[in-house]
C-alpha cells in the first residue's frame, strides 16, 4: 500500500515528517490493516511496527476525535513504552484533535479513571493497569475498533499475558493486531482464543 491511499490530514503528517515511502514491512501490513484484518505482523527492529501501529490507528479513526469511549486501545509493556508511543503518536497528531491517553502503574489510579471518563480515542495501557480500571468500571470498551499489542516479546511473562488475553473476552467485535519479532507459543494462543481468522506478515 502506498501513502497515497490515507486520509489527507494523514498524509499532510506524513509529509511534514518528511516520511514519503513505506518501509517494505510497512506495505505489506499497512494494507491489511485498513482492510480490516485481524494481523500478527512478526519483523526485526527497525522494521516501522511502531509507525505502523500509529499510522494505521490515525487512518481507522479518520484524524478526528469522536463521542468519549475509546476507539483504540494499545498494550505496552511498560510505563516507558507508554510515553515513548504517546510521542510518536504526537509527532503525526499535532494539527489533529484525536486524544490520546496512557495508563500505567506508576501514577495514581482515580486520577488516571477520571481522565478516561473525560473522553478519549487511543489508549495506550499496561495490561495490569487496563484491566484494574476496565473491572473497576473505569473505561468503556464498547466503542473499540482496533485492539494492538506493541512488541509482544514482554508477554514472557504469564501474568502479562493472562491480563492481555483477558480483555477480549469482553469485546464484540474488535480487530486484532500484535506486532513482535517472532511467531510463538503465545501468538499460536491467541489464535485459538481471539484470532482464528489472522493474517500472518513475516519479513
Amino acid at each position: 500500500m502506498s501513502f497515497k491511499k490515507l486520509q489527507p490530514e494523514l498524509l499532510e503528517a506524513l509529509d511534514r515528517l518528511k516520511i514519503t515511502e513505506p518501509l517494505p514491512f510497512q506495505k505489506k501490513v499497512l494494507s491489511k490493516i485498513k482492510g480490516g484484518a485481524s494481523v500478527f505482523g512478526i519483523a526485526p527492529e527497525g522494521s516501522g511496527k511502531t509507525t505502523s501501529i500509529v499510522i494505521s490507528t490515525i487512518q481507522k479513526l479518520e484524524c478526528a476525535a469522536f463521542e468519549d469511549a475509546p476507539r483504540a486501545l494499545i498494550f505496552v509493556k511498560d510505563k516507558e513504552a507508554a510515553l515513548a508511543l504517546e510521542q510518536e503518536f504526537k509527532r503525526f497528531t499535532y494539527r489533529m484533535d484525536l486524544r490520546v491517553y496512557c495508563a500505567y502503574e506508576e501514577y495514581d489510579f482515580e486520577a488516571q479513571k477520571n481522565d478516561i471518563y473525560d473522553g478519549v480515542d487511543i489508549v495506550i495501557a499496561t495490561p495490569k493497569r487496563l484491566n484494574k480500571i476496565f473491572f473497576l468500571n473505569g473505561i468503556n470498551l464498547g466503542k473499540l475498533k482496533l485492539f494492538f499489542v506493541e512488541d509482544a516479546e514482554f508477554l514472557v511473562k504469564s501474568s502479562m499475558f493472562a491480563d492481555v488475553i483477558r480483555t477480549p473476552e469482553s469485546l464484540e467485535r474488535c480487530q486484532y493486531v500484535v506486532f513482535s519479532t517472532v511467531f510463538d507459543h503465545r501468538m499460536t494462543r491467541m489464535q485459538e482464543l481471539f484470532m482464528a481468522n489472522a493474517q500472518i506478515v513475516k519479513m
